[in-house]
């Protein structure tokens, strides 16, 4: 067995700490020109370009500001997503395949201008990515790849030999693209925001939204936002009035990292889709003289199911595999990760519906949402200013519809219908609450209801409602985190029941007198 980090931190959460911005009031009402409702980079970026062009600005997180998704990714930001050119060649056509690619890199290039300007110590750097294979049977998919991104306009070409301490059979090279600290760049985004006169409030959840004139948010605590403009940017959108809980597919990914000898630095960034997905790339890092941090992420799994076995066995072929290619490596951190995938493959940015006429959403970002969330951040900004729109801007429109995504739809249905079917019609995942070992959780029915149960490493049981309260299907306990995780649609609690990502809003219920 591998020797793994204890605990799971982030290591952006870790080296970039903030003082915390006060909630919104309970009971109080404010009046913006535009409410933001989520604070990662998405959301943090629309209301940095409308506060910079005279609007003011409220930003409403339920926790802390560049401390969700945005503060355990990886920090890559690339246009070269994978082997996604040639699918979108083939789906969008080689002009589709051209606007994807010329909105990516505009926002390399924005961060890039906009980390120079406020000057933020970001440890942005440039270099180039790479989309790779170890298998011959996969090398004609990448030529194909590099094929495609090269005529949608990216610097792309297709190798054989990269910087990594182990052979490859064929790559896609993308140069100029950029990595850097998410969490650095962004709160100091948010200081130059106040600087503009925008407002954060963490700690505030909204729990509702009426599209009226103004729009209206009402918050957890009973305080009240009217806004001309609302954008809905937490990930996964709070609001199911779009139906995109049918057009989002939620996965989560796990992440560990390294000391790496400076010198054995593979140089630029690096993503294989086999083994369930591989990348690599490393960062400067402070705690280690002669050090690079390498951070390699993989082992994607749908929330509230494990993949192939638990989570904890996850990290553990994680592990494996990042100290088999890279023998000098020493683990220090482990962390996870969670985005989700469009049934297009391409993200949702623009009107939250077909009659939204002050709302807006950006979410579905496919594991890209650096490079998603700034451009999102221009693109609703020039939606809500009514500004000329960049010509990509019909690509991700969210109130898109084609045949083309039937078959993506009706499979994610399908296996959302599945889960939410057949764990009702099974008795029990545990017989009895005595099964459950310190520190694990399993479902238990007691006295003909089912219960979320969860046992403390003390031994202290806590018991829960299983159903999620955003649309009802049945949680399940992440073992190596600690937490519920819906199958369905992604929701995550605590062990206590609090919600730790949406779409859900409210906690799942107590369920008292179990033992």
């Amino acid at each position: 067995m591998t020797t793994l980090p204890v605990g799971y931190e982030s290591y952006w959460m870790l080296s970039a700490g903030a003082a915390p911005y006060a909630p919104l009031p309970a009971d109080s009402e404010i009046e913006v020109d535009v409410a933001v409702v989520g604070g990662g980079v998405a959301g943090l970026s629309a209301a940095w370009e409308l506060a910079r062009s005279g609007r003011s600005v409220a930003v409403l997180e339920s926790d802390r500001i560049a401390a969700g998704v945005t503060g355990h990714t990886t920090g890559k930001v690339s246009s070269l997503h994978g082997l996604l050119y040639a699918y979108l060649r083939d789906t969008r056509g080689a002009e589709g395949a051209r606007l994807y690619a010329e909105s990516q890199q505009q926002a390399i290039e924005h961060l890039s201008a906009v980390a120079e300007e406020l000057g933020i110590d970001c440890e942005l750097e440039r270099g180039p990515a790479h989309t790779f294979v170890e298998s011959e049977h996969h090398a004609d998919e990448v030529r194909a790849e590099a094929e495609a991104a090269r005529e949608a306009g990216l610097p792309a070409t297709f190798v054989t030999r990269t910087g990594l301490p182990f052979p490859v059979c064929a790559a896609v090279r993308v140069e100029d693209q950029a990595q850097f600290h998410p969490r650095k760049y962004l709160l100091a985004l948010a200081a130059d925001l106040q600087r503009h006169g925008g407002r954060v409030y963490e700690r505030t959840r909204v729990m509702g939204l009426d599209e009226g004139e103004p729009c209206r948010l009402f918050t957890e605590n009973g305080a009240e936002v009217r806004a001309r403009d609302v954008v809905v940017a937490t990930h996964y959108p709070v609001f199911d009035r779009a139906l995109m809980f049918s057009r989002l597919e939620p996965r989560r990914e796990l992440v560990v990292s390294a000391m790496l000898p400076a010198g054995q630095d593979p140089g630029g960034s690096y993503l294989t889709p086999e083994r369930g997905t591989r990348s690599v790339r490393t960062a400067p890092y402070p705690f280690g003289s002669g050090k690079r941090l390498l951070i390699v992420t993989g082992e994607k799994f749908t929330p509230g199911t494990s993949g192939q076995g638990s989570v904890g066995a996850g990290y553990e072929r994680l592990a494996a595999w990042t100290y088999e290619r890279f023998p000098d490596a020493r683990l220090v951190h482990r962390w996870a990760t969670q985005d989700n995938d469009t049934t297009d493959r391409v993200p949702y940015i623009g009107p939250f519906h077909p009659a939204a006429q002050h709302t807006w959403v950006a979410t579905g970002f496919g594991g890209w949402g650096m490079s998603g969330g700034v451009l999102s951040g221009q693109l609703l900004a020039a939606y809500i200013n009514g500004e000329p729109l960049p010509p990509w801007a019909k690509l991700y429109d969210p109130r898109r519809l084609s045949p083309r995504e039937a078959p993506a739809m009706l499979r994610f249905q399908s296996t959302v219908a599945g889960r939410f079917v057949g764990d009702r019609l099974r008795s029990s995942y545990v017989d009895s609450v005595d099964e459950i070992a310190p520190g694990a959780g399993a479902i238990v029915r007691i006295r003909g209801r089912r219960c979320a149960v969860h046992r403390t490493p003390e031994g202290e049981i806590r018991a829960l409602s299983p159903r999620c309260t955003h649309l009802g299907c049945l949680v399940r306990f992440n073992d190596a985190e600690g937490a519920w995780e819906c199958p369905c649609h992604g929701s995550r609690f605590d062990t206590e029941g609090r919600v730790i990502q949406g779409p859900a809003t409210r906690p799942l219920e107590p369920r008292d007198d179990v033992e």
